[in-house]
């Protein structure tokens, strides 16, 4: 069914906030937060928590080339040494959690990111997956993606993947006009794209996701249409459609891309509204914030059974699952913690040798921060919350817990975006292209005064 934006909502919306992949939201991560923290944790979890099963995430830092529009934590390197010295590390770092986490425990979900997980040679690849396999039990319908360059494969690496049991594959395109990709130095014809989409369905795999990337330097609504039409064509299972946060204070190269070529913040939205109109109409499911899917995919059933889940990779149908994440800068999401792994090789592999996990940020949530995630999970998910089931849960009064949050929706009630009821709260249709801003309302942290030195993507 084809969604209609209202560009005047998006317009008066669209400012500064998180993104909930957690919360509390990565910038109130501390130092304080150690490895022996993340360790008391692990030990903790494998008898509190809600479900036994785990995912496991793996970062693969590194890139042959640097994309300008890159926000990623990445290293571009062509050293075969450099990059079998990090995979000995991430086997000691798959070890050590192995001692850890209980035996009994079975991963329900894995994926690999980066960087670019598939500039690991076939023989890397199949090296480290299978010091993966040897280490923990998989479920049988476990979920095991991987993100895909496809620049950088061979043409054994899509055999492999399949063969080791990989069934989700996600291509980064981004744009396929021309004077985008020369822009952000990632050139990626048309026919790659479609050649590798082709080759693994042959292959077998059961989902493909598709990334783009709207607000990039020289797009324009008629330009990035025409990628949209193409990207229908070729029909992905799944598509992540960004936003590009140009943050070259942060980002010291995108200080490359000249500033005047990047539209302005009406034309991004428009390229907004233009991709959910387009998209929807052509039968895709619109998940939330910048995720889209068939009617039949896991994430659309999940929507509809209002079982939807949101971590660091996103949304997800498998809630419940604590998520494990090794190699450098990569997040881990317990019940009632958070722990970000060192962002540099050198402290990563000190503390691995000293028997440690390489943690150096992180945070453990009060009974607050858990209420709050619960909340706000369940707005952004499954656009709908029930008071009386969360005043079980957790022992309040809902609307004296949150009558500050409360208050502060009145506006959007009056724009039409949430719906205020004695029992329920509801995000209406134009509601859910804001939905971001919703769940701000209920975010302690955003009303401290020190959330002020946090920055943060515009909400659409």
């Amino acid at each position: 069914m084809k969604l209609n934006v209202n560009l005047d909502i998006l317009k008066k919306y669209s400012r500064p906030g998180p993104r909930y992949t957690s919360y509390p939201t990565a910038p109130h991560f501390t130092p304080e937060f150690g490895p022996e923290d993340f360790e008391r944790a692990i030990r903790e979890s494998n008898h509190t928590a809600e479900n036994g099963d785990i995912s496991l995430y793996f970062h693969f830092p590194f890139c042959p080339q640097l994309c300008y529009y890159c926000g990623c934590n990445v290293i571009i390197s062509r050293n075969e040494t450099r990059i079998n010295r990090y995979l000995e590390y991430l086997k000691k770092e798959i070890q050590l959690l192995r001692r850890l986490i209980h035996p009994d425990r079975k991963v329900t979900q894995m994926h690999w990111g980066g960087g670019t997980p598939n500039y690991l040679q076939p023989q890397q690849i199949r090296t480290i997956f299978q010091a993966i396999r040897d280490a923990f039990p998989f479920t049988e319908d476990a979920e095991i993606s991987v993100e895909i360059d496809p620049r950088t494969l061979t043409p054994e690496h899509l055999p492999l993947f399949r063969e080791l049991g990989f069934n989700r594959l996600s291509f980064g395109v981004q744009d396929f006009e021309h004077q985008v990709q020369v822009t952000i130095n990632r050139l990626q014809p048309e026919d790659m794209t479609r050649r590798v989409v082709e080759e693994s369905r042959a292959l077998g795999f059961p989902s493909i996701n598709v990334d783009l990337i709207y607000g990039l330097p020289y797009q324009t609504e008629e330009t990035f249409q025409r990628t949209i039409d193409k990207i229908i064509d070729i029909s992905p299972d799944r598509l992540a459609v960004f936003n590009y946060a140009h943050v070259p204070w942060l980002k010291k190269h995108q200080r490359v891309i000249p500033e005047e070529a990047l539209p302005t913040p009406e034309v991004k939205l428009r390229l907004f509204k233009m991709t959910i109109e387009q998209l929807t109409e052509a039968g895709y499911v619109f998940i939330g914030m910048d995720h889209f899917a068939r009617p039949d995919d896991e994430l659309s059933i999940a929507q509809k059974t209002r079982t939807l889940y949101r971590n660091f990779q996103g949304y997800s149908p498998r809630a419940g699952a604590e998520v494990f994440a090794l190699g450098i800068t990569s997040i881990s999401q317990l019940q009632r913690i958070y722990a970000q792994n060192v962002k540099d090789t050198r402290r990563y592999e000190q503390l691995l040798d000293a028997g440690k996990i390489p943690t150096h940020v992180g945070i453990a949530l009060t009974d607050d921060d858990v209420l709050r995630r619960h909340v706000i999970n369940e707005l952004m998910c499954n656009n709908r919350l029930q008071k009386p089931a969360v005043e079980a849960r957790f022992r309040i009064q809902f609307d004296q817990y949150f009558a500050d949050a409360l208050e502060a929706l009145k506006p959007l009630q009056a724009d039409g975006l949430v719906e205020l009821d004695s029992d329920e709260i509801r995000v209406t249709e134009q509601g859910r292209f804001v939905v971001r801003n919703i769940a701000m309302a209920f975010d302690w942290y955003l009303k401290q005064e020190s959330s002020t030195k946090a920055i943060y993507s515009k909400t659409i």
